[in-house]
């Protein structure tokens, strides 16, 4: 199975590069995690942000391999631990389809990605700046791969 990591933004700082490729490949091939970066649409002064928030989630639905379970990662969505977070895993993995994670920008996500979507997954009810987002999903991930192969690295 491959993990569609498909995220709004571009250019992130080293420090979210690197954490980020650091839990990325630390994930078996077969679970890979492959990060997609969606240009983010023009803000700033006088910007239209609902265009804006459009046209990534055209860009985000169309980066979407075929027949991919779609998660979006979204506030409003259910919170797992790391137990729950490690069966899901289990899950999609058992499942046969590629899966699709879904980060949107500094607005979120578009309606129409949320619609699209086939669950929806909240890290925290703290909003998260989104390249840290990128950094705690390869974790997370890796984290709850460990859980399932019983690897040291999970020490709960």
């Amino acid at each position: 199975m491959n993990i569609h990591f498909i995220c709004v933004g571009q250019r992130m700082p080293r420090w979210v590069q690197e954490g980020y490729t650091e839990y990325a490949k630390r994930m078996p091939s077969e679970c890979a995690l492959r990060l997609t970066e969606i240009t983010p649409g023009r803000r700033g002064k006088g910007a239209d942000i609902a265009r804006a928030l459009r046209d990534e989630g055209e860009r985000m639905l169309a980066a979407i391999p075929k027949s991919c379970q779609v998660l979006a990662l979204d506030v409003e969505g259910k919170s797992w631990n790391t137990e729950q977070l490690s069966k899901k895993l289990s899950g999609w993995m058992a499942d046969g389809r590629n899966l699709a994670l879904l980060v949107g920008g500094p607005e979120g996500l578009s309606e129409s990605c949320l619609q699209q979507a086939d669950g929806h997954w909240s890290l925290s009810a703290l909003t998260l700046p989104h390249p840290l987002v990128r950094v705690v999903v390869a974790e997370q991930l890796y984290r709850a791969w460990s859980l399932l192969k019983n690897h040291p690295y999970h020490r709960a």
